[in-house]
């Protein structure tokens, strides 16, 4: 039988969903699951629960100043986040208005600069930016960060510093890698001083990422396309892992999803294209032996990817734990450690 979208979804209290980072990183809570194992432990025990040789993967993406607000040509105001850029000029963004902008229509943002709306592509909306800088540069300069639809605030200034990972390096994210929200750098020099190595992989989140699945088979669903680059140094760090029989922990699934796109030939390759990967149960993982991953939406494409890899029964009780002992749930909540299910 075909799986739906109504065995993903689940009763979550609107009090647990966290609305505000932790004053320190590391101070969240950490549920360790595996089979017939779910043990309550803080993120500061994971250095104990990695052992020597293993090596972590990163997603060290870094999110977009991508949220700006303006009006239309008629006055309407807008509201704009970047997908994601397309190219120097171009960029795909969802706008929020009244009505529809048309093709060929002008956009003020941030007061600052017009964009030309060039027409749609599925639900984005495809726009022209200015000469005069990169799309890049003009939302580092004039954009807001854009914090989760589930965050009812506006961002802080604090946020600009803890919704990005202490290893951010290449602009491009419109969402957090949040399973790395968690690091700091006590935890990572404890994780060195362990002998657990680090590679990195580059994922740039699009909006895409919250949106919920909405047909009820799941096959159905039309997966969003993101960009993701695996350098030859990652490639090669995960070959030696296995080699010397370590295992890939992979930070969040944005860094399982580029590795798992670039294996899904048989062969773990370095480079640079878009995916599309939608991973449910029965898929056939080949590179990533643990996970670290926050807590996921309902009817959520991630909730299935979790539930592919731990297994959906496994990922339904560790849910149901986590909801009852009160587990903060979303980008800034807690974690898990997830061991991949035995096929």
């Amino acid at each position: 039988m075909p799986l739906t979208v109504s065995e993903f979804d689940f009763d979550l209290p609107p009090t647990l969903i966290a609305q505000s980072p932790l004053a320190e990183r590391s101070a969240s809570r950490l549920l360790r699951v595996a089979p017939d194992t779910l043990e309550d432990l803080s993120f500061r025990d994971l250095p104990s629960l990695l052992a020597p040789g293993d090596l972590l993967v990163f997603n060290d993406s870094r999110v977009l100043h991508a949220r700006l607000y303006g009006r239309k040509s008629t006055g309407g105001e807008v509201e704009v986040l970047i997908e994601r850029p397309l190219g120097d000029h171009e960029a795909l963004a969802m706008v929020r208005a009244s009505k529809s902008p048309k093709p060929g229509s002008r956009m003020t943002l941030m007061d600052a600069f017009d964009v030309e709306v060039l027409g749609r592509v599925g639900e984005f909306f495809h726009l022209r930016f200015p000469q005069e800088a990169t799309v890049i540069e003009l939302i580092e300069r004039h954009g807001r960060l854009p914090l989760p639809p589930y965050i009812d605030r506006a961002a802080a200034e604090a946020d600009e510093a803890r919704y990005q990972t202490v290893y951010a390096r290449h602009l491009g994210s419109v969402a957090a890698p949040t399973a790395g929200l968690h690091f700091d750098q006590t935890v990572l020099d404890q994780l060195a001083a362990r002998g657990v190595k680090t590679a990195a992989v580059t994922l740039h989140v699009g909006a895409g990422t919250f949106q919920p699945v909405r047909v009820e088979r799941i096959e159905d669903h039309v997966m969003h396309r993101e960009w993701y680059v695996i350098p030859e140094d990652t490639v090669a760090a995960i070959t030696a892992t296995r080699a010397a029989g370590g295992r890939v922990v992979c930070v969040g699934t944005t860094s399982l999803r580029a590795l798992e796109s670039a294996a899904r030939d048989g062969e773990l390759k370095a480079g640079a294209e878009e995916t599309d990967i939608f991973i449910t149960p029965g898929f056939q993982f080949r590179v990533a032996d643990r996970l670290i991953t926050n807590f996921h939406l309902p009817r959520s494409t991630l909730l299935m990817l979790v539930s592919a890899f731990a297994g959906l029964d496994t990922i339904r009780n560790a849910y149901a734990h986590a909801i009852a002992n009160r587990y903060r749930f979303f980008s800034y909540g807690d974690a898990m450690l997830l061991d991949k299910a035995s096929t």
